[in-house]
This record gives structure tokens, C-alpha cells and sequence, in this order.
């Protein structure tokens, strides 16, 4: 309560700030709303204008202004009227670096900045990145990273909005669109403030919709992001990057890859997270993804009030080893509250952009929390979950027998996935190398029939299971491999066996 009250008090301050500024309308400094002319000059000059005088509004009233990259520097907000578009140029050229940036709207090093409004900023992303791409393949502009494997170029397509290093944030209410790039990126800034925002972030490849790398105090409210990559990602993208004290709430997402990620780029910390009353649909990875796999410190996470319709994935919490001196940590992470239905098939199929498949034949995936080999996620509690799988898996798909447990992928540098350990012997849930882990309170649904068991646990110390509700036509339905101390109810006692009877196959039934 006393830090919600804080944030509050904050906007309060903003918005009282903001209210007090100059205006600086676009248009008297020669800024044209026809979507043809290019605006860059004008606007930078409205700007900078703003700036000098010690903080401005400036003002996009209603119209269509086609510009290249901007620059919004100290106490300084971006208001868009109602109706007002600001408009991406799809020349390449129009976008040069700024301090290393590469985006639509760039800030470096600035304080009390702000864009609000009811209007739009239409990055025509799909237009840039085609052109970058035709300019690549006749020998113009040859980009060096060049993806030819998914024949799309990474060079010069950059974001619809850069911040780095900036403090005091404030988007509210704006709607982003066409990103060629990320759509938001904010770099070790602090004291960000997120409301009423509306991201459609599909025009091209990493599309992610918000993301947060290396921030503090921040708080992201009342979204809907619609991104053909992740749609709110938390990252530490290099060394020395923490996020701590994160709010995320309110929030509804559609995602073609993950809806709430921490990572991939995980190299620092992220500490005191809180995600809650989130609403994700037609999403094609996880719904919640907490990955630290280049050496990053993740704990004290709440997630909670998660509803995820037509997901490929519910939870996935991993602790690998891609990069980094030495693996990082998990623990403490509490997950409450939690609808998922999972479809057998893509649930992203009606994107145009829709994410890379798998290539290998696999059955429908289960949670996943796993650990590596000596490092283990540590103090997990999962309470109120309701997880509605589809069943149908075949052995003839892709037969993972229990007797072939110690078979399953490490994949200790692998990139996290919820498809990472390639097929699983479990239809719910798959945990390994975890020490500390409740389960309350967990309701696990079949649409159709499943041959494997719900739960397969290995390598698992410290294992609570209470109130399991798991389709009652079924036993050996928990399979335990190597959990050498374990508290579990009369119920789930039942379907539980032990790992010397766990020397061939089991039935389903």
C-alpha cells in the first residue's frame, strides 16, 4: 500500500508539472499534418524549443505527420490530441543513430519526460523493414547480421521507442502501432510509470511489445498489447542490469511468442516483481515465463490472478546456463490463482506473424519448472491452479517412456522454451532439480486421453502436495525420481509411485 501510494503521489506531481508547462504546438514550427510532408526538422525544433524553456508540452493536434527520428530531452512531453497520428517514414535514412539508438522516438540521459495522449505513433514498420531488406539484397545497404535463415535483416530496423539511462517516465493512454523493431524499450531507467497503453506491436519479427531492461520503479497498468513477439518482457540484456521493484497489473495480452517473460537476456538481477490480474489469450508460448539462464539472481516474484485462454503453455520457471561465469539463481517465486486452457495445436494460428515452430514431432507440452544439475530452483509455491490440457498424445508421436526418466534433455545452454527438453513423460506438470516446492490446491483437466501422468518429479527435495485434483478415472498419476523428502496428502499419496517401482512402464490407468 505505502508504495502504490508513493507511485500515486508521483503521477500526482507529474501531471501537476505538466499542466503548468508551455505549450508548443508542431504546427507553428512549420510541422505539416498531411502524411506526406516530412516533419523531422519541425518537430525537433518544437522540442527543443520545449527544452530550452525549461519544460514544455508539445502538442500534436489533429492530422497525420510523417517524420523521422526525434529526440525528447529533459522535462519535455509529447501530448497527441485526439486524432492526431505521428507517422513512421519508411526511409531508412531517416533514422540515424543517436548515442549508440537507433529508434522512432529516442531519449538518452533524460529526466521528467513524458508521452501521453489519445492519438497514435504509426511506426509503418513493415514498410521500413521491407525497404531495409530490398536494399540488403541489391547491394545498397549490405547488413552484416543479415538472418538468412528466416530471410529478414537485423540491421537498422531499430525500435518505435528508445529510453536509456532516463528517469521519471510517464506514458499514458498513447497507442503504439507498427514497431519494425521492439515496440517500447526503456534501458536502465527508473521510476517509469506505464498507464492505459495500447501496443498493436505484428507488423514484423521481434515485435516485443513492452520491455523493461535493467529498470527500477517501474509500473506497468491497465495495457493491451497485442505483439507478435513477447508482449511484456523484463530483460538484462548485458552485465550490471537489475530490475527491481516492478509492478505489472491490469493488463490484457496476445502474444505470439510469451505473454509476461523475464529474459531471455538475463545477465543481472530481477528482484521484487509483482504481476497481477493479467488476462492472456490466442498466445503461442507461455503465459508466464521466469527464465534466468545467463547468470541472473531472480527472487522475491509474485505472480498472481492469471486467466490464459487458448495458451500453449502456463507457467514455465528455468534456471539454465547459456551464458555467464557460472549459473545464477531462482527462489522464492509464488505463483496463485491461475485459469489456463491449452489447446492441442498452435493457438497463435490466426497471426500473420506467427512465431517459429518447434521442428521436431512432439505431444502437447506441460508446465515446466527445472533447475540444472546442481543448481536448483529453490522455494517455489504453486497454490489455486486450474490448467485445462488437451490430451491426445500418441506414442506413436513421441514416445518418452517413464523407464527412460534420466533420458530427457538437460539442454544446460539452451534457449528457454517451454519446448526446450524436447518430448515430456508428463501431461501437467515436469519439475527437476528444485529443492523447496509447494503444490495447493492444483486442478489438472484432460480434454481428451493422455497415456503419461500428470506429474513427473526428479531430482526434487522438499516436495509438498496438497489438494491435487487430477481426473479420478486415473492412478500413477505422480511420479517421483530421486525426491528423497516429500509431504503429500492421503489423496495424492494414492497416486504416487516410488521410484523403485518406476523400472518399466506404467499403465495410464
Amino acid at each position: 500500500m505505502k508504495r502504490n501510494l508513493v507511485i500515486v503521489l508521483f503521477i500526482f506531481c507529474i501531471s501537476i508539472t505538466v499542466s503548468a508547462q508551455k505549450v508548443f504546438d508542431v504546427k507553428k514550427y512549420g510541422a505539416v499534418g498531411d502524411g506526406k510532408t516530412l516533419n523531422t526538422k519541425a518537430i525537433q525544433k518544437a522540442i527543443d524549443a520545449a527544452n530550452k524553456n525549461k519544460g514544455g508540452k508539445v502538442v500534436f493536434s489533429k492530422g497525420t505527420f510523417l517524420s523521422g527520428s526525434i529526440i525528447l530531452k529533459n522535462d519535455v512531453e509529447l501530448f497527441f490530441e485526439e486524432g492526431a497520428t505521428l507517422l513512421g517514414s519508411t526511409n531508412p535514412d531517416d533514422y540515424p543513430k543517436y548515442e549508440g539508438i537507433r529508434a522512432f522516438i529516442i531519449a538518452n540521459e533524460s529526466k521528467n519526460i513524458a508521452v501521453n495522449g489519445k492519438g497514435i505513433i504509426d511506426g509503418q514498420g513493415r514498410e521500413l523493414a521491407l525497404a531495409i531488406d530490398s536494399l540488403h539484397h541489391t547491394g545498397v545497404r549490405i547488413d552484416p547480421k543479415y538472418n538468412y535463415r528466416r530471410m529478414r535483416p537485423e540491421d537498422g530496423r531499430g525500435k518505435l521507442i528508445s529510453f536509456v539511462k532516463c528517469d521519471s517516465i510517464t506514458m499514458t493512454q498513447i497507442t503504439l502501432k507498427n514497431s519494425p523493431g521492439w515496440t517500447m524499450c526503456f534501458r536502465a531507467c527508473k521510476n517509469i510509470v506505464i498507464d492505459f497503453m495500447k501496443v498493436e506491436s505484428r507488423a514484423y519479427w521481434n515485435n516485443d511489445g513492452i520491455d523493461l531492461d535493467g529498470c527500477e520503479n517501474a509500473r506497468i497498468t491497465n495495457c493491451n498489447v497485442n505483439a507478435a513477439d513477447d508482449g511484456i518482457c523484463l530483460k538484462s540484456e548485458i552485465p550490471g542490469l537489475h530490475n527491481n521493484n516492478i509492478y505489472i497489473g491490469n493488463c490484457t495480452i496476445r502474444s505470439s511468442a510469451n505473454a509476461v517473460k523475464f529474459g531471455t537476456g538475463s545477465y543481472g538481477s530481477f528482484k521484487n516483481v509483482t504481476i497481477e490480474n493479467i488476462k492472456v489469450f490466442d498466445t503461442f508460448r507461455s503465459a508466464v515465463a521466469i527464465e534466468s539462464v545467463d547468470g541472473a539472481e531472480i527472487e522475491n516474484i509474485k505472480v498472481s490472478d492469471i486467466t490464459a485462454v487458448n495458451t500453449g503453455n502456463a507457467i514455465l520457471i528455468r534456471l539454465g546456463h547459456r551464458n555467464g561465469d557460472k549459473p545464477g539463481y531462482i527462489k522464492n517465486v509464488s505463483v496463485k490463482n491461475v485459469k489456463a486452457q491449452i489447446p492441442f495445436g498452435r493457438p497463435d494460428i490466426d497471426y500473420d506473424m506467427r512465431g517459429p515452430e518447434v521442428d521436431y514431432f512432439h505431444n502437447p507440452f506441460p508446465s515446466s519448472i527445472a533447475g540444472i544439475p546442481g543448481h536448483s530452483i529453490e522455494n517455489v509455491t504453486l497454490e489455486n491452479i486450474e490448467i485445462v490440457y488437451p490430451g491426445r498424445a500418441s506414442k506413436g508421436m513421441a514416445y518418452h517412456p517413464l523407464s527412460r526418466l534420466k533420458d530427457v534433455k538437460e539442454n544446460i545452454n539452451g534457449y528457454p522454451e517451454f519446448t526446450m527438453f524436447g518430448e515430456l513423460p508428463s501431461w501437467g506438470f515436469y519439475v527437476r532439480h528444485v529443492n523447496g516446492i509447494e503444490m495447493k490446491n492444483i486442478k489438472l483437466v484432460l480434454d481428451k486421453e493422455d497415456f503419461r501422468p500428470a506429474f513427473v518429479f526428479d531430482d526434487v527435495k522438499n516436495l509438498t502436495m496438497k489438494t491435487i485434483d487430477i481426473p479420478s478415472d486415473k492412478i500413477n498419476q505422480i511420479i517421483f525420481k530421486d525426491v528423497p523428502s516429500s509431504n503429500l496428502d492421503s489423496e495424492a499419496a494414492k497416486r504416487k509411485i516410488e521410484p523403485e517401482q518406476n523400472k518399466f512402464e506404467l499403465p495410464a490407468h
